[in-house]
């Protein structure tokens, strides 16, 4: 089905231009690790210290921008640095840049 939708439209909807990009992470955690500290210093230093927005549990979820707009390269390299230097991860996959409010849709040029 073709869509013409205006731009007001588009703008609220987050498609097309308009469209916001973040990232899925999928951890699993060391057998000994304290996932209270853990949470505690990833939502603070990780996410709320980057300005971004973590929406999930403690071992999968959606990173995105804590405001409209998309989570940028930098911000994912430094949460995923961020998560390979921690100690009582056992794995850490971070996943590509994905549209976060539609995932099945491919990312608009535009937006990336």
């Amino acid at each position: 089905m073709a869509t013409n939708r205006s731009r007001r439209l588009r703008k609220k909807l987050c498609v097309d231009e308009f469209q916001e990009l973040g990232f899925e992470l999928n951890l699993e955690f060391k057998p000994d690790a304290d996932l209270d500290a853990y949470v505690e210093a990833f939502l603070t230093e990780a996410i709320d210290g980057n300005g971004l927005d973590y929406v999930g549990a403690e071992d999968l979820g959606v990173v995105c921008l804590g405001k409209r707009g998309s989570v940028s390269p930098e911000q994912r390299a430094q949460v995923e640095a961020w998560l390979k230097a921690r100690t009582d991860l056992a794995k850490v996959e971070v996943g590509p840049m994905i549209d976060v409010w539609y995932p099945e849709n491919p990312i608009n040029p535009s937006a990336a």
